[in-house]
């Protein structure tokens, strides 16, 4: 299979951007890989990229956005942070992988048994981890399912995925609120976000359709703004 090209790249829409990672994923799940040759694509893709979509992920080892899409050399842009958390750094990536290099889908990737949400719940402090983590704190906060205060650590494994996937639409709101240009490309249609939860026990991608940003009325119905607010260029509060 050949590595995407402008031309490519241009025709396809966040739509359809959106469809190729359901589909990339389904193979995945039921071992259908496409067979590439990696080695042309390698030289295919020497002069020039054209990732169609963007990945934020955990850096867990086991959550490789290329083979659980099932997507080669050149295809997406793959961002990892442990715990897919947002920052000013995640945001000005995804800035250059949209406006800078065509990009049409940006997707927040959470997965089953995140080690980094385990730690945020069990409140772990440990060197830079610790201000990683509390990017992570707002969700277990929110987390308000787990009544008992006894079940409310990394023990309890529906607390655990509670919390991860909370954390992933807050990392969904954080990039649409905290980044102006990505915003009017949601706006204009050039661009989606979603959020999405990788099942490491089965490979199976789980699309949070509520989080799916992909015209102005998601956008205001996920950040809670006014279609006037937020077309001003002024600096976003930070969410995540």
């Amino acid at each position: 299979m050949r590595t995407h090209t402008s031309e490519s790249q241009a025709s396809t829409t966040p739509r359809r951007a959106l469809e190729l990672l359901r589909e990339g994923n389904a193979r995945f799940v039921n071992n259908l890989r496409i067979n590439r040759n990696l080695l042309q694509q390698a030289n295919e893709t020497r002069d020039g990229q054209w990732p169609f979509a963007t990945i934020v992920s955990c850096i867990d080892s086991r959550t490789s956005a290329e083979l659980i899409f099932d997507q080669g050399l050149g295809d997406i842009f793959s961002v990892r942070i442990a715990g897919n958390v947002i920052n000013t750094d995640i945001i000005g990536s995804l800035e250059f992988a949209c406006r800078a290099a065509g990009s049409k889908l940006v997707v927040v990737l959470g997965h089953t048994g995140c080690g980094a949400v385990k730690g945020a719940c069990d409140h772990v402090e440990m060197g830079s981890l610790t201000e990683l983590l509390s990017k992570i704190q707002p969700a277990v906060y929110e987390e308000n399912e787990t009544k008992n205060p006894a079940q409310r650590n990394a023990s309890n494994p529906t607390f655990v995925e509670n919390v991860a996937d909370l954390n992933v639409r807050r990392s969904v709101r954080a990039i649409v609120s905290r980044s102006y240009i990505l915003e009017h490309m949601i706006e204009n249609g050039q661009v989606a976000v979603i959020g999405a939860k990788h099942d490491l026990a089965s490979g199976h991608v789980h699309f949070f359709e509520d989080t799916h940003v992909h015209d102005e009325a998601s956008l205001r119905a996920i950040t809670g703004r006014s279609a006037s607010g937020g077309s001003t260029g002024e600096a976003r509060p930070a969410e995540a």
